[in-house]
């Protein structure tokens, strides 16, 4: 499934936080959605998800319009994994799972239902978690359990907004190899919000810099250099290539992040 997103405008009162963003994320592939503090990332995801509505744009899920979807119709076609999602809940993980389900169940959970997740919690390698508590789980691995929610839903298209916030480095790296596996093996069009650049170089494909409420780069790993990293955050980074992998060194504080400059990889109103 492919989302598209096409010159998508929200604002908060009279602040414009969102000026006609658009993007497209191919099955298969994660794009990352990189910003400062207030970039707009969690709300470009909510109005992509429909919990905001936004002024202007459309969402297109496989050329469908979104807006014109029932609720649950749009639950089966895409998966969400919150900030912070699940902490504190007196749920087993099979259940929280289960929940995952719910746009596929009618009165009670059936044979299907309980196949599928099955399937993820063994795919996720959370068998031995499955009769636990959500409140008595690691930060990694109540991570890994919403994003296993988020495939019980069998979705075409999932929507994070900081999966790897708050974990230690290996639950980070643990937590996006499980998610870069299920997107490869399902065909899953995968849309993340995240703020560690060098984590985001190494699981997507495609990235997105917002910056003064537009895209002010869209592309390959190739709009992630000095510039931009100077326009976006406000500061000097050094670019360097080990063991195959880009990295970004960051050198100095320089400047005040979200200024307005030239566009790379995408020029206004046009998907890259």
């Amino acid at each position: 499934m492919m989302l598209t997103v096409e010159g998508i405008v929200f604002s908060y009162g009279v602040r414009l936080v969102l000026d006609s963003i658009s993007l497209e994320v191919a099955e298969g592939e994660i794009c990352s959605i990189m910003g400062n503090n207030g970039a707009g990332k969690s709300t470009l995801l909510k109005c992509i998800l429909g919990v905001l509505r936004p002024r202007a744009g459309v969402v297109y899920l496989s050329g469908d319009d979104a807006s014109r979807m029932a609720r649950m119709e749009l639950a089966r076609r895409m998966g969400y994994v919150a900030q912070r999602d699940g902490q504190g809940a007196r749920l087993t993980v099979f259940d929280a799972v289960l929940m995952g389900r719910r746009p596929h169940i009618g009165w009670a959970a059936g044979a299907r239902d309980l196949e599928v997740v099955e399937e993820v919690i063994s795919e996720l390698n959370l068998g031995h978690l499955a009769l636990r508590h959500l409140d008595e789980l690691s930060g990694g691995e109540l991570q890994k359990v919403m994003i296993a929610r988020a495939l019980a839903q069998e979705p075409g298209i999932l929507l994070l907004d900081e999966p790897t916030s708050n974990l230690d480095l290996r639950n980070q790296l643990e937590v996006m190899e499980t998610l870069g596996r299920a997107v490869e093996e399902r065909g899953i069009a995968a849309l993340m919000a995240i703020h560690d650049v060098n984590l985001a170089l190494r699981f997507s494909r495609k990235f997105i810099l917002l910056c003064g409420g537009s895209v002010f780069a869209c592309g390959g790993p190739e709009v992630i250099d000095e510039e931009s990293m100077e326009k976006v955050y406000g500061v000097k980074v050094e670019v360097e290539t080990r063991g195959g992998l880009r990295m970004v060194v960051p050198v100095s504080a320089c400047c005040v992040a979200g200024v307005n400059g030239e566009r790379k990889g995408t020029r206004d109103g046009e998907r890259v």
